[in-house]
């Protein structure tokens, strides 16, 4: 059966996640619907993650699956710009094509990034994009404690309870702090991430960066491997899924 990739971006403020829930308005329902008027067919996406309620997404990739072939390639643009007046104006498609068989928007990622977005000052233009925190905070303990990161794999202190996961172990590849234009900017990519997890780190740091945790007590935090001994989890509006790399190009 022939697989098409799509390229998208979604404001996550309406919906209730990506993946599709018993009476809740979801991206992914979202884009089967659309799809499926503009096919004339019953779509079913797959996509590249399963971002929580509220949690934005820059660049996402989904795939689909269909028993007839469609050639997007001279009319790319135009399908795509039907199926964006189709859509609600917080989920944005930038791309639709035909990939191979066995690349899976999910399972083939190699890597994720995320940014997590605080704003130390009230600004309304950042209500609902970024986590309003006008405290005073120690940046520098909080990069130092993000670099022990690097040291472990197993994440469990900073899952979501009761995760139908097979392994709670990730590869992290970069974290990065960064201030700029009024805005703290935690950067954290990895080959996978735990449910909740990217909140949990973020909140932990953010404990660590009040004083209310010691640079030291990270180790001590994720060699618990347990939930209760972590900080608490940021909001989601400040956090934003910023991309996805697939093996032998970047998606």
């Amino acid at each position: 059966m022939p697989r098409y990739f799509i390229k998208l971006a979604y404001n996550g403020t309406a919906y209730h996640g990506w993946q599709i829930q018993p009476n809740a308005h979801t991206v992914q329902a979202e884009i089967n619907e659309k799809l499926g008027l503009l096919l004339h067919k019953d779509i079913n996406v797959v996509g590249c993650g399963r971002t929580d309620t509220g949690v934005h997404a820059r660049e996402f990739y989904a795939h689909f699956d269909t028993d007839e072939a469609f050639d997007f390639s001279e009319d790319s643009g135009d399908f795509v710009y039907r199926l964006n007046a189709f859509l609600p104006k917080d989920i944005a498609v930038y791309g639709l094509w035909q990939v191979p068989d066995d690349l899976h928007a999910r399972f083939s990622a190699v890597s994720r990034t995320y940014r997590y977005y605080i704003t130390r000052k009230k600004d309304p233009f950042l209500n609902g994009l970024a986590y309003y925190y006008p405290g005073r905070l120690n940046v520098s303990k909080m990069k130092e404690a993000a670099e022990i990161l690097y040291r472990y794999t197993d994440f469990t202190s900073f899952s979501k309870l009761h995760t139908q996961t097979k392994t709670n172990d990730c590869t992290i590849e970069k974290v990065l702090w960064e201030e700029k234009a009024g805005l703290l900017v935690f950067t954290i990519t990895a080959d996978r991430f735990l449910r909740n997890m990217v909140r949990a780190v973020t909140g932990t740091l953010l404990e660590i960066g009040r004083g209310r945790l010691g640079v030291e007590d990270m180790n001590r935090i994720i060699e618990a491997k347990d939930r209760s001994k972590a900080g608490f989890s940021v909001p989601a509006h400040g956090l934003f899924l910023e991309k996805i790399v697939y093996p032998g190009w970047e998606a």
